[in-house]
Formats: C-alpha cells, sequence, structure tokens
C-alpha cells in the first residue's frame, strides 16, 4: 500500500472511530435514567448488517469474495447473514 492509501485509510477509521463514539455517547445520554443494557450486541448488530449489505451488493452478491474482503471466511459470513436475515 503506498502511502497516499495508508494516510486516507487512518482518516477513514478516525472518522469512523470517532462517528461510532458520538453515536454511541448521543444514544447514551438519551437514556436518561434508564439503565443501558446489551450496549455491546446493539452496536455490533448496528454496524454488521449494513456492511454485510454493502458488501454483499459491491460483490454482486458473490459471498467468497464478500468474506475475502472483509477477512473473514465464507462460514462465517453465512452465519452473519442468517443471522441477520440476509439470505
Amino acid at each position: 500500500m503506498n502511502m497516499t492509501n495508508t494516510s486516507s485509510r487512518v482518516g477513514l477509521d478516525s472518522s469512523l472511530s470517532e462517528t461510532v463514539a458520538r453515536t454511541l455517547q448521543d444514544y447514551l445520554d438519551t437514556l436518561g435514567d434508564h439503565e443501558a443494557s446489551n450496549i455491546y450486541r446493539l452496536v455490533l448488530d448496528e454496524v454488521e448488517r449494513p456492511m454485510l449489505e454493502i458488501m454483499m451488493r459491491y460483490t454482486h452478491g458473490n459471498q467468497s469474495k464478500a468474506a475475502q474482503c472483509m477477512g473473514i471466511n465464507r462460514a462465517t459470513l453465512r452465519t452473519k447473514l442468517k443471522r441477520h436475515n440476509l439470505l
């Protein structure tokens, strides 16, 4: 990866991280006196489903290619697609 791509990637990662942090803080702020629960699963589900949808569109439904792009194996991808009713 050349320096330009590395710089762009760091900016993207930072932006995504900041967006998640801001959104999570906003969510917690809206809870008020209500207790937060299952936050980990909530965040993963909220991020994972759109990522799966976009990656499947990006790869034109090719599960092997989507799994490779995501850095997971195809069986894991299929499990995640089923979990989110995308298969």
